[in-house]
């Protein structure tokens, strides 16, 4: 079930990432191209964030219940910050993503309150491109 569940959340990085900068073109060339904010706008956002939720959901189950990482970091946590590799997965990498997730229900939100489409467009790329920072100082590239 362990493998399952890191494969799922591996395949599924490359999908928020292609998501991700599919989503910061199109609003970055609304943004600056004072476009119109459309429901295909509105929809990018959605399925985005909705993969970084389903992205969520599958690291909050390896990390708690799956990961044999998690459980040796957990079973001595205090060694665990002395060794940078399970510091990264028992601290690091956590943290930054749940942050990263946060500022995309952040971005969501303000850009849909926004009273202009420009507002919209400017609003949810800053959040979006602060997030995408974040997920890529967080991701593990070693393990491509």
């Amino acid at each position: 079930m362990y493998t399952g569940f890191l494969h799922l959340h591996d395949a599924l990085r490359w999908l928020v990432l292609l998501s991700l900068v599919i989503t910061l073109i199109k609003y970055t060339v609304g943004w600056l191209g004072s476009q119109r904010w459309q429901k295909t706008d509105n929809l990018l956002g959605i399925v985005f964030t909705s993969l970084m939720d389903l992205q969520l959901l599958t690291g909050l189950v390896l990390y708690f219940f799956l990961s044999p990482i998690t459980k040796l970091a957990m079973s001595d946590f205090g060694a665990a910050m002395k060794n940078a590799d399970l510091r990264f997965y028992a601290v690091e990498h956590f943290a930054m993503m749940l942050i990263a997730v946060v500022l995309v229900h952040i971005g969501r939100a303000k850009s849909k309150k926004a009273k202009t489409d420009t507002a919209k467009f400017k609003t949810a790329t800053i959040f979006f491109l602060i997030a995408l920072v974040v997920i890529l100082a967080a991701i593990p590239w070693n393990r491509l």
